[in-house]
């Protein structure tokens, strides 16, 4: 069921400028702040307005223009202007392709990311209010250098826009400027655009010619300060853009914090708009949360991590953490210097340690990856251990295999899996073991053989060295060496005692 119309209000949405100053082959509206694209912010803004009907007007490279703006706003038109005549034109084809005939236009500029949907509801509900024909939104600059004047009269009824070039000496001491949002009633709109002229120094038809021709008719024209009015600034070039980037960013850590959110160092901290934070979540310094990532209460993330697209449970801590489309369960640990590919799920409690990659792989709750390992295209089972530095060797050179280890299986160190594999639930595999087949359940599976002591071996092959020296000094103090084995809890065992291994080829 289509969302109930509020307004009689069609929003024009201009899109059409090539941005030559990006020096880019990505049109000026495509260039991204804040995870998401300058009309893609605008579009945002102007769908909070509830309008009947949206044009977005298109024409420099509008191949890759229109499939974005109707991939982000489905029920957008668009409306095609072959030829760059000024903003006039670009709203006459707007019209013309909606066929809008009552009710409200309001005009906005598709490279205007910190506009608020807010800000275009209070313009556009002073402008019916008064009932004017015209409105312009408007703001007071400290330095209106360069901007078109907004010109009043005694009774504060806006008179006429001056440009600065044309601007007396007492206009160009005015700070209030036109940001070029404009609103207009649409019967004068359709009315009065085909007799806007273009003689001027540009051969273009300029929008706000329509506030003369309101003021010939004797109609009212008006303009709605805006106080934030960095609001309607946009970006010509990679500077301006970069500067609304760190304006947005600003705007969006200072929301965070105050919903919650404890963010240490703001200044190295980047929240995309896309991102959902809940309370008494903890961002560390040199952290970058982008796209849809969401992080749950208690979490910490960083110091010096970036998270795209990432589901973050309730009490994880992440810290150096690179992941992207990865989900980390309630209470689990990652990092330092993990890096999680798409597709990584970590259950609950579970821990992914440090210089661990994980590529499609599912680690149950309670599992643990701690140390040096590439886990890809895997499932590992509840409470399972990985040993340090294990390699899943999931491609065979043609197509990709998976590895499955069961629950409560102890893996040993330098473990390497030719998937496709199968380790059974409480398996174990011995220190080094390459494991080629199945593992069944509560089975040790060891592949290497017996250790070799050669003695004399430095002596006999590296005399002369500082090596071959250091050994004799040390069989000289300690007497002839054992090749019995020490186990770990200190008691001295025979390698013929341990259990017998299964050879899996």
């Amino acid at each position: 069921m289509a969302e109930p119309v509020l307004n009689d209000l069609t929003v024009v949405v201009l899109a059409a400028g090539g941005g030559t100053r990006m020096r880019s082959k990505t049109p000026k509206v495509l260039h991204e702040i804040g995870g998401r694209s300058l009309v893609g912010h605008v579009l945002a803004a102007v769908r909070e307005t509830s309008p009947r009907a949206v044009v977005t007007v298109v024409g420099h490279q509008r191949e890759l223009v229109g499939p974005h703006v109707t991939g982000l706003m489905p029920e957008s038109l668009l409306a095609v202007q072959e030829e760059q005549k000024g903003t006039g034109h670009a709203v006459r084809v707007a019209v013309e392709a909606a066929g809008t005939t009552t009710g409200t236009v309001l005009v906005a500029y598709g490279d205007t990311p910190l506009l608020t949907g807010q800000s275009l509801r209070d313009f556009v509900a002073e402008h019916e209010a008064a009932q004017r024909a015209v409105s312009l939104l408007s703001g007071d600059v400290a330095d209106p250098t360069g901007y078109g004047r907004v010109v009043r009269d005694a009774d504060g009824e806006v008179l006429a826009i001056v440009e600065h070039k044309d601007a007396s000496r007492a206009q160009l001491e005015i700070t209030e400027i036109n940001s070029g949002i404009m609103a207009f009633e649409a019967g004068f709109l359709v009315e009065a655009l085909p007799r806007l002229g273009n003689d001027n120094a540009k051969g273009e038809y300029y929008l706000t010619d329509l506030v003369g021709l309101a003021r010939e008719g004797g109609m009212m024209v008006g303009a709605h300060l805006l106080e934030d009015v960095v609001q309607t600034e946009g970006a010509n070039d990679r500077a301006q853009l970069a500067g609304l980037g760190r304006l947005l960013n600003d705007r969006v850590v200072e929301r965070w914090m105050r919903e919650g959110v404890t963010v240490v160092d703001p200044a190295t901290t980047w929240i995309d708009v896309g991102v959902e934070l809940d309370r008494d979540v903890t961002i560390l310094p040199g952290t970058q949360l982008l796209g849809s990532t969401s992080v749950g209460e208690d979490s910490v993330v960083g110091p010096d991590s970036t998270l795209r697209d990432c589901r973050v449970g309730r009490g994880a801590t992440l810290t150096r953490v690179h992941g992207e489309s990865a989900e980390i369960g309630d209470g689990a640990t990652v990092g330092p210097y993990s890096y999680l590919r798409p597709g990584t799920r970590l259950g609950a409690a579970g821990k992914i340690g440090g210089f661990v990659e994980t590529k499609n792989a599912v680690i149950g709750d309670g599992a643990k990856v701690p140390h040096l390992s590439y886990i890809g295209d895997a499932e590992i089972g509840e409470g399972t251990n990985i040993g340090a530095g294990t390699i899943t060797a999931n491609y065979d050179g043609v197509a990709k295999h998976r590895t499955v280890v069961g629950r409560h299986a102890r893996t040993g160190s330098h473990n390497t899996f030719i998937a496709p594999v199968t380790i059974g639930d409480g398996a174990s595999t011995g220190g080094g073991t390459v494991v080629r087949g199945e593992v069944p359940p509560g089975a040790l599976a060891v592949s290497a053989g017996r250790m070799r002591v050669i003695e004399g071996w430095a002596e006999d092959r590296r005399a002369g060295t500082a090596q071959a020296e250091a050994a004799a000094a040390a069989r000289s103090a300690t007497g002839p060496a054992t090749t019995a084995r020490t186990s770990g809890d200190g008691d001295v065992t025979d390698p013929s005692s341990q259990p017998p291994a299964r050879d899996l080829g």
